[in-house]
Order: C-alpha cells, then structure tokens, then sequence
C-alpha cells in the first residue's frame, strides 16, 4: 500500500525592497473593532516611512469586512498567515492595540529575516503595552529582533532607525543606563537580603495560579526549572473552582465588605444598566471574589496569589481587579477562615500578581517579606508601561494598572478611591475599580523575566510624582480614566532607554518613605536577588548602600 505524504506549504520567494506586515491584536472581537482605526492610521503612516526609503509594504493578512478589522485575532489564523509570508523576509509586527503574543509568537519563532517590531507613542489604546508584551516574548524565547516606537513616524529618531534597520536589520540602541550588580559591601541591607533569600529557599513557598498565560502573556509563565530552585513553587488552581468558592459567600458578608470601604470613605459611583454602569450585583460578585480568594489560598497555604480572569471569567462575572487590589493592601476588610476562629492574613496583604504574572509573582512575594522586615508599608502592585509625556522639562510615565491599586497608594487611602465601571469592551460582565492617581513619593521599580535561558532582574529608582489636576485629567481621559494612574519619573533613564530595554509589559512598583530608605529597600532587594541566583542589573541612577 502506498503511504499518503503529507508536503509543507511552500513559502513564496523574497521579493526586493519589500517588507512583509502582521498585526496581532486582541481575542476579544470588541476590542479589536474598537481599536481598529487607530491601527489603520499607524499602518499608513508607517507605509508613508517606508516608502521615504524606496521600500514598499505587504501586508500578510487582509482586512475581513465581516470582523470588522485586520487583526490576526487566533493563534490558529497566526500559523495560517505565516504561512504565506518568504521565511527570509524582512518582517514588521506593527502594534497599535493591546495583542495576544501567542498569534504570532509560534511564527516569529521559525522567520528567519530580520524582525522589527513598532508601536505609536500614544495612550488611547494599549499599543506599547501590546508591544513590550511581544518584545519579552521574543526575549524569553531567544529571538533576535529590533524594535522602535513614535508619535508619527515623522521624526528623525524614528527614521534613522528605520533606515538602519532595512540596511542592516539592526536598530542600536543607548543601553548606557544599564549595569551589572558590582559586589555588594558587607551592610545591614546585604544581610537581610541574604537572610530573606536562604529562608525562601530553605522553607520554600507557594504561589497559587489560578490558570496559567493570561492573555497570551508567554513571557509571563516562568518554567518550573526556573523557579524551583528559588524555594518557590506553583499550586496549579482552576478558576472553575474560585467561581464555585464565589457561589458559597453569604450575602452577608459581601454586603460587610462593601459596608466596611464604604466607612472609610470609598465611593461607588453604580447605577442600574449592567451592560454600561456599575451595579450593586457586578460589586457583590467582586466582594465575594475576594473572600473566595482568601479562603481558597488559606486552604493551600499560599504566600501570593494570582487570578487570570480575563479569559474564561470574564464572560461568567465581574472583574476581579478590585478584589486584587484590596488583596495588595494591608489595611483591608476582614475576612474570616471557614470555621470562623481566624482572619486571614490579618494586617498584612496576601500578594496578588495580576494577570497570573509570574515575574510579578516573585517580585512581589520577595518586596512584601523584604518591606515587612524592614518595616516599611509592603504595598505593592504592578503597573502596564502605558505612555508618557514630557513636563515641565522632564519626561513623566503615565503607569496604569487595570483596575486596582492598594489603597495605601494614594494619598488619603481609601477616602480618595473611587470604583468606577470597567470599560465594556474589555470586561463584559462589568465591575469596579479601585482608582486614584497615586500619592507623590519615592519608588523602587523592577522587573523580573527571563533572558538567555536565565532569570534576570532590572532594578531602579524613581518617583511617583504630582502634576496639576488639569495634566492629570488630561492623561486619564487619554487612557482609561477609570483606571488608576501613577504619575512616574525614573532616575537617570530615558524614555527610549527604558522602552529599548524593558522586557516586560508590566512594572513593578514598591513605595518608601523617603529615598534614603528606598536606596536601602533597593539594596536590600538587590542582595536577596542576588543571593537567589538572579542576574541583576541596575538601571539608571542608583544608589547602593555602602555601609553605615
């Protein structure tokens, strides 16, 4: 009998002076429609730059007048398109949106031309957070790439870089503010970083993930080879079973919950619509969110805790950011164990990563033991790298995270938070925030992820800073105004260094009372890193405690 031998689909030749173009975008289809012109505006601008240079630009994939747009919106159509693009072609991921990286991820592994992935400097939609998110995936798996972002693409940076890059497939970038960890001087600091590293690898924790790579987030899945030999392992959950945790929460205790915010000056602007406004049914799904989630982490004797939601528990309840937020906070509404004899965690936050972000993950539960030991307010949260915008002679980010912050991070804590519906076309079922714009104060900020097979560290310094209330609403209205914002300087790095170099989506942040004691939490942190095997790199200026 004759066998049947399947063929690989042959890929078309290279053409000269060409460049082929995908664009990822969301799983969502009300995201991608909604978000759809602001990509088609960026694509014709960046046509208009290539075709400066005598080059012309193929896209690989149409635009489906049934969807709506021309994003490549599943991994399965991702392996379709790539499939039509010469394997030695120059390729162009252009990012405008929000993406899921695992569309293109499994194509970009195997191109063998050169990469160039781009973004619009701009705020209204997620699209340099789409684009870090793709660029740490790139990063994780060890693909060479260039990337490069602008408000225009007009601008001489930007059309330098282009013409670099279609010469040479390269774009240099400054990595000037970038350094390796010298050796640490026998401190106070050094000494409790070692002593928090050996008792997490010695005793080992529990971080408990419900549901694994939210929203394609690869570079936020650290292999288990990595993180076992911190002390740190996974409690896989499903988040079938939070939804069942959340149908056994008396009534009573969300309408405590509520009751308990609400007294300390929280307000909830609701109203009756649940497909628009925020309504007392969307709040008591969260509230019981969060008490299923600690109840749940108590019975598996978790140290942090992350929750996916934005695939599969979004089409079933309301958001769970507001739950995250309250869970990052040390001030917090009580929550009793099952059988009543304790409060969880009791004056202290149960870490949370948003998003299930693993990096997130170990940073967080490293600051929390590392703050408390120092006594300092161990309030963290992670932040998506937004947008940003010179002031005042000085460029300032526009951090955001989707939903919630602890409440500590404002200045007058809960008496300045508002819960203000999510936004339709990112969270269908609805549900509140917890925002603010974020107290002015001195900020340790990093990012674990992984690089060359090996978790790495990048560790700096900054601040959140005040602007005027009309600079802050303006920013806010050109984001997510019900989101919480931090305003953020960072030390002695540049707004195209850190987007060059930031591998991750995501930011962590922690706060300290003043920057001499941030210079020490920073040393601190560094040294426990250190201890745990990590590679870290200091960025921008930095101040190592040399010894008191």
């Amino acid at each position: 009998m004759p066998y049947t031998v399947p063929v690989s689909t042959p890929r078309p030749t290279v053409e000269p002076a060409t460049v082929w173009l995908v664009a990822s975008g969301d799983l969502r289809p009300s995201a991608n429609t909604a978000g759809w012109p602001v990509q088609e505006a960026m694509e014709a601008a960046l046509g208009d730059a290539f075709g400066k240079l005598g080059w012309t630009v193929r896209r690989a994939h149409e635009v489906d007048p049934a969807k709506g747009h021309g994003f490549i919106d599943s991994q399965r159509m991702g392996l379709t398109v790539f499939r039509s693009i010469p394997s030695d072609a120059p390729l162009v991921v252009a990012e405008a949106v929000w993406q899921y990286s695992h569309h293109v991820l499994a194509g970009l592994r195997t191109h063998r031309g050169p990469i160039l992935t781009v973004a619009n400097f701009d705020g209204t939609w997620p699209g340099l957070v789409g684009l870090l998110g793709v660029n740490a995936g790139l990063t994780k798996m060890g693909k060479e790439y260039s990337t490069l972002w602008s408000e225009d693409f007009t601008d001489d940076w930007f059309l330098e870089g282009l013409r670099s890059w279609v010469d040479t497939g390269t774009v240099p970038h400054d990595a000037s503010h970038v350094r390796p960890l010298p050796p640490l001087p026998a401190t106070p600091e050094r000494e409790l970083g070692h002593a928090v590293a050996d008792q997490l690898m010695a005793d080992k924790a529990i971080i408990g993930v419900f549901d694994e790579g939210c929203m394609g987030m690869y570079n936020a899945i650290i292999d288990d080879e990595l993180l076992n030999p911190l002390g740190i392992y996974k409690e896989r959950l499903s988040q079938s079973a939070l939804f069942a945790e959340m149908a056994t929460v008396p009534e009573a205790e969300t309408t405590a919950v509520r009751r308990w915010l609400t007294e300390r000056g929280m307000r909830f602007e609701t109203g009756t619509d649940e497909a628009t406004e925020l309504t007392d049914e969307q709040l008591r799904q969260q509230f019981a969110m969060y008490i299923a989630a600690l109840r749940i982490s108590d019975d598996f004797g978790l140290d942090a805790v992350g929750i996916q939601y934005q695939q599969g528990l979004k089409d079933l309840v309301a958001a769970s950011d507001l739950a995250e937020g309250l869970l990052n906070n040390a001030e917090r509404p009580p929550v009793r164990s099952r059988d009543g004899s304790r409060v969880l965690w009791e004056d202290r936050p149960l870490p949370h990563f948003n998003e299930v972000d693993e990096g997130v993950a170990v940073d967080a539960l490293l600051s929390n033991r590392l703050w408390t030991a120092m006594g300092l307010d161990p309030a963290t949260t992670l932040h998506d790298v937004r947008w940003g915008g010179s002031y005042d002679g000085r460029f300032v980010w526009v951090f955001e995270i989707s939903g919630s912050i602890p409440a500590s991070h404002l200045a007058g804590g809960y008496a300045e938070a508002v819960s203000l519906r999510q936004n339709p076309v990112y969270f269908p079922a609805g549900g509140g925030t917890l925002s603010g714009v974020s107290r002015p104060g001195e900020i340790v900020w990093s990012r674990l992820y992984i690089a060359d097979g090996a978790l790495q560290l990048d560790l700096g310094r900054g601040r959140a800073v005040e602007l005027p209330e009309e600079e802050t609403r303006r920013r806010r209205k050109a984001t997510n105004p019900e989101w919480p914002i931090m305003h953020a300087v960072l030390d002695g790095v540049s707004r195209d260094q850190f987007m060059a170099r930031h591998k991750a989506n995501h930011i962590q942040v922690v706060y300290a009372p003043d920057a001499t004691t941030a210079d020490r939490a920073l040393t601190a942190k560094a040294a426990a890193f250190e201890r745990l095997g990590v590679a870290v790199h200091l960025c921008g200026d930095v101040t190592i405690e040399a010894g008191r």
